[in-house]
């Protein structure tokens, strides 16, 4: 294999910034686990607490008062004389697509675990994602002072057929009565007593750790030369490899993504935290590796926008190749901009700086065009696009107004600056139900949006169910007459209009035709005919808009001083609105095609909840994407996706996943369908 290289570097990047990205399920402490991070290697001199309020991330007022993260944190740290930034993604299904295109520019992510075994299971979706990005990563068991007996070596066997590639348990627990009092170094066989607020001591390793510290190594040894013939023809002698070997093994190893390092630590007590420094600083990759995945050798990656009260729209970068300075030239889309101001980030803290070394995670005022995961290219170059990390299904939605409706114009640019940031946020105005609808992950999500439009902006909405597509059509063929007349002095109105309507199959849409005979409505005036028809099919006799109709125009008459466009229009809006209260109308509701992705033995749940809300399920079966994980497929109402999201997470530890797309318009009939048509009559008379 290839020289051991202390701190992972290598080529034209040697003494580039390297990024660090801390992934894991919601409530494992990430934030805090950074926080501890920064305080061992002296960034920030004394150690907050996420439940205080006091930590460096998390200190928007939104996650503040949830008490875990709602966006990306940044901050950054040097050890040992190199530089590092460190990404803390946020957990939480709601949350985690804010941080997806960040994670892409990370060099190493730490996966960060409970020591529970049961919990192992909530890991899976972020280590398929790293195996989906191409992302070399590491597991940190935290809380290791919790852990019981046991329980590391438990959880390695929950881990491992949920990892696509074989684990290295990189140390092993010192136990004294009921705590963890340290860790025994696997690679370099030495044991470590934890000291709060100080580096570990060096200790012998005690004996009742001494037999499972022999087996531990000989599995991480035979792990290693997997991928190392010549350890392993050490091994098969019966021999001992020297350390240098070991720790070449292991760097390289995580450098190519071929194993995943499992560290012990604990962010409350700061135990093992600067073991783990010293581990990224020698199995951090080099950025080269992280530039090529993204497609660029000298360019910046754009994976976050966000607006700060002070200094204005912010890109928050990644610097790959040469250094960036303020001033110099970058092409973003096909334009030419200079570059603004640079700030670094260390949580909520902003501070100016001239340049940006090879590596840094930096923020970039004034960078017109700049969108998240764009490439921005340097001068003479041409600017592309990352590839996409593939967000999650916006599956919540809220119609929302202006509380003052003065704030009307305000509320469109709030959102427009609001999903700039948020590439899992969108918003457009329904035009059919006159209500602008926000749609976001799930409903954890839409209640942190209102809160920020409420923080940042000063706007206060209100908000309902977003209303659902409803529509009608006939059963049967209606002919009625139009006839408009009025006179009130100089010239009058006449149209007049003769309409014979019938039903279309499902999903063939609007159809108007004229079979006029002998001039009885003149050309000029059959488009106004036709675009009354379409006034009347707004509103049909139900309340909702029309589709599936076929309308020929047979007859009428006209007066040669008196007939006009708008009299011709009405005549045919009064026609429609007669004839189709004749053709025995029905409603129509939307349905969806669904597919549920979750854990194992939770999918016949997933049919059972989507049964009860009126689902036609087509199928249980593996999920093609997910070894072990079940997938369910069908039909469901689109009115029945309210409350879903929150239901299929709480059968399954908060896992599973869905998507759904429109599919057809089906007949909804009997009490469903009168509560529908009552509650647009009374919202109709409000």
């Amino acid at each position: 294999m290839d020289t051991y290289v202390s701190g992972g570097h290598s080529g034209e990047f040697a003494h580039a910034a390297r990024t660090v990205a801390l992934v894991g399920p919601t409530g494992t402490g990430k934030t805090s686990l950074a926080e501890a991070i920064l305080y061992a290697s002296g960034a920030i001199s004394r150690a907050g607490s996420v439940d205080a309020g006091s930590s460096v991330g998390d200190a928007n007022a939104e996650a503040r008062a949830r008490g875990g993260s709602t966006e990306v944190n940044l901050s950054s740290f040097s050890w040992m004389n190199e530089s590092y930034s460190l990404l803390d993604i946020p957990g939480s299904a709601g949350f985690v697509a804010d941080g997806l295109a960040a994670l892409q520019s990370a060099d190493l992510a730490l996966v960060v675990v409970d020591p529970i075994p049961e919990r192992a299971l909530l890991a899976e979706p972020l280590l398929r994602t790293l195996d989906i990005l191409g992302i070399p990563h590491a597991i940190v068991v935290n809380r290791i002072e919790t852990a019981r007996a046991g329980s590391v070596h438990d959880l390695i066997r929950a881990l491992q057929p949920l990892s696509r590639e074989p684990l290295a348990l990189r140390q092993i627990p010192i136990r004294e009565g009921e705590n963890v009092a340290g860790y025994v170094d696997l690679a370099l066989e030495r044991a470590y007593r934890y000291r709060s607020g100080s580096a570990s001591q060096k200790i012998e390793i005690p004996s009742d750790v001494a037999v499972l510290e022999r087996a531990d190594r000989g599995t991480l040894l035979e792990t290693l030369a997997d991928f190392d013939d010549a350890l392993l023809e050490i091994l098969l002698m019966d021999e001992e490899p020297e350390p240098q070997v070991v720790l070449t093994d292991l760097a390289e190893c995580t450098f190519h993504n071929k194993v995943v390092p499992i560290m012990l630590a604990s962010a409350l007590t700061g135990g093992g935290i600067r073991r783990l420094l010293k581990f990224l600083r020698h199995e951090t990759p080099a950025p080269e590796a992280a530039a090529a995945r993204l497609g660029t050798t000298n360019g910046i990656h754009i994976f976050k926008i966000a607006h700060r009260e002070t200094v204005g729209r912010l890109a928050y970068a990644r610097v790959y190749g040469e250094a960036l300075h303020e001033g110099d030239e970058l092409v973003t889309g096909g334009a030419t901009v200079r570059c603004g101001a640079l700030f670094t980030l260390q949580g909520e803290k902003v501070t100016k700086q001239a340049s940006a070394a090879p590596g840094e995670v930096i923020a970039i005022s004034k960078l017109d065009g700049a969108c998240t995961g764009m490439l921005v290219a340097r001068k003479g170059g041409a600017s592309t696009d990352a590839p996409a990390p593939g967000y999650p299904a916006r599956n919540a939605s809220l119609a929302i107004e202006a509380c003052d409706r003065k704030n009307d114009v305000k509320l469109s640019a709030a959102l427009h600056k609001l999903c700039e940031e948020d590439p899992s946020l969108d918003w457009y105005q329904n035009e059919a139900l006159h209500e602008m609808v926000l749609k976001c992950v799930n409903d954890d999500h839409l209640s942190v949006v209102l809160a920020r439009l409420q923080r940042r902006y000063g706007i206060t909405v209100d908000s309902r169910p977003a209303g659902i597509s409803y529509k009608e059509s006939i059963r049967k063929p209606a002919s009625r007459r139009g006839r408009h007349k009025k006179q009130s002095g100089g010239h009058g109105q006449f149209g007049d209009v003769v309409l014979e309507i019938a039903p279309r199959p499902h999903g063939e849409g609007f159809h108007f035709a004229a079979s006029i005979t002998g001039g009885a409505v003149p050309k000029q005036w059959i488009p106004a005919v036709e675009m009354g028809v379409h006034d009347a099919m707004a509103a049909g006799p139900l309340g909702f808009p029309v589709v599936d109709v076929e309308v020929i125009l047979t007859d009428g008459s006209y007066h040669s001083v008196d007939s006009s466009e708008l009299a011709f229009r009405i005549a045919g809006r009064m026609a429609m609105s007669e004839a189709l209260a004749a053709g025995t109308p029905y409603l129509l509701e939307p349905i969806v095609q669904i597919v549920v992705d979750t854990p194992p033995g939770t999918g016949s749940k997933a049919v059972a909840v989507l049964s009860s809300r009126r689902g036609q399920i087509a199928g249980l079966s593996p999920s093609p994407d997910w070894e072990r994980w079940e997938r369910v497929e069908g039909l469901l109402p689109e009115a029945s996706l309210q409350g879903l999201d929150a239901e299929l997470r709480s059968l399954s530890q908060g896992l599973a996943q869905f998507s759904a797309r429109f599919d057809h318009l089906a007949e909804l009939t009997g009490k469903q369908a009168n509560e529908v048509v009552l509650a647009r009559k009374v919202l109709a008379t409000a």
